[in-house]
């Protein structure tokens, strides 16, 4: 599928998805209650066969936390972004698709731990690198209480 059949596929799975041409790959944007269902269905949808996760990357925009999502399908060679952010910085919960794709497993957990962004149904979901006693240090509202000034 070229990127225009890509998104009259995306159109066609939920005629609410917001999608769009990026410079390099469709991109597809889906509130966080749909992403278990919406990656399920690339999964496995014949036409899209998703079958593999590049990489999971949380990201804070300031006044919202968010999840990215980079897919590629390995019988077809396309590949397509999915995002999707939460304004709730409290308690940031999106769905895991640890049990659709593997390789989400560690993404998530890295997410957490970096970022404090949950995840629902996350078999073992804990801090990777961190212990406890840290914050999150990639969130842009970080402060290190041990951090030496000059």
């Amino acid at each position: 599928m070229d990127k225009i059949q890509l998104a009259e596929f995306f159109k066609s799975l939920d005629s609410d998805l917001e999608v769009k041409e990026g410079k390099q790959y469709t991109e597809v944007t889906v509130p966080p209650s749909k992403i278990h269902s919406l990656a399920s269905q690339l999964r496995e949808k014949e036409e899209a066969l998703f079958d593999f996760l590049d990489c999971i990357t949380g990201v804070d925009y300031g006044h919202d936390l968010g999840v990215i999502y980079h897919l590629r399908s390995t019988k077809y060679q396309h590949m397509v972004v999915i995002k999707s952010r939460t304004a709730d910085r409290e308690n940031p919960l999106f769905d895991s698709v640890s049990d659709i794709w593997e390789t989400a497993n560690l993404h998530e957990r890295e997410a957490f731990d970096l970022l404090g962004i949950k995840f629902a149904n996350h078999p073992d979901l804990r801090r990777l690198f961190l212990n406890s006693s840290w914050g999150f240090p990639l969130r842009k509202d970080y402060v290190d209480n041990d951090m030496i000034t000059w």
